[in-house]
């Protein structure tokens, strides 16, 4: 059996007396797009925080395509392959749009080796066009909608070329049309288009959100926490059917 891409073992994170992630395990293959699922404070925010080097676990383990993470700065881990959005963006609102993204593409995994810092704009360019605000380039960041910042976090983060996407509630706050484009364009995103053409391969994704019916449509696998517990792990179908996830998160009428 190969190495996993993402192994993650025993882990614990504890907030003074609130456990908030309770030896917690899992792995996850290259190819994956993973849901992360579970009620408000289950922990998944504070998961995601632990991958991303944000925050420190108290124990356990984090192994990024065979390499420990933990302990590495936030960019050193994003330069290693793994980027992130969260719920609460904080773009850069008084500079342009481009800008914004601009930043994201002078990453040293993004600049590859001989290429000049003219070319930025022009790599920043690719990603909101493939995030579909290019249109909107030289407005500046505060001029968004709520729709459209999140389009922005998701060009700032595939700008840095990832191996691992992870998204935090990336449909919350979007109307339905917002919605499905949101979800059309990271399932695009995972098959392999990639803004500028560079790859054949897209990232592997994890993907926090609560509006379940659009999620299913996208993931090919769920975990569902709970008080920081993994309580199910299996296919869209095995979750919603699983009696502890029903009686702990989506309730009787489900999805």
């Amino acid at each position: 059996m190969g190495q996993a891409f993402l192994e993650i073992d025993g882990l614990f994170k504890d907030f003074g007396g609130l456990r908030a992630v309770d030896n917690v395990s899992f792995s996850m293959n290259r190819d994956q797009i993973l849901g992360l699922i579970g009620p408000n404070g289950a922990g998944k925010t504070t998961l995601v925080r632990l991958i991303t080097g944000i925050l420190r676990p108290d124990s356990g383990s984090i192994r990024f395509k065979g390499k420990n993470v933990i302990g590495l700065k936030t960019w050193d881990i994003i330069n290693l392959g793994i980027a992130c959005t969260f719920q609460n963006m904080r773009p850069f609102r008084r500079l342009p749009i481009i800008a914004n993204v601009m930043v994201s593409c002078l990453c040293p995994r993004a600049m590859k080796r001989g290429e000049w810092v003219k070319r930025v704009e022009a790599k920043a360019l690719d990603a909101l066009e493939f995030a579909g605000i290019s249109d909107m380039s030289l407005e500046k960041a505060s001029t968004l909608s709520q729709g459209d910042l999140k389009r922005l976090e998701v060009a700032r983060a595939i700008a840095t070329e990832p191996e691992l996407l992870i998204l935090d509630e990336p449909f919350g706050g979007l109307s339905p049309a917002e919605t499905d484009l949101m979800a059309k364009s990271i399932k695009r995103l995972h098959k392999g288009g990639r803004f500028g053409r560079l790859h054949s391969e897209g990232p592997a994704m994890i993907i926090i959100e609560h509006k379940l019916q659009q999620l299913m449509k996208i993931v090919d696998r769920i975990i569902v926490l709970n008080y920081g517990i993994i309580i199910a792990d299996g296919t869209p179908e095995e979750v919603v059917n699983d009696k502890e996830v029903v009686e702990s998160y989506l309730g009787e009428g489900g999805i």
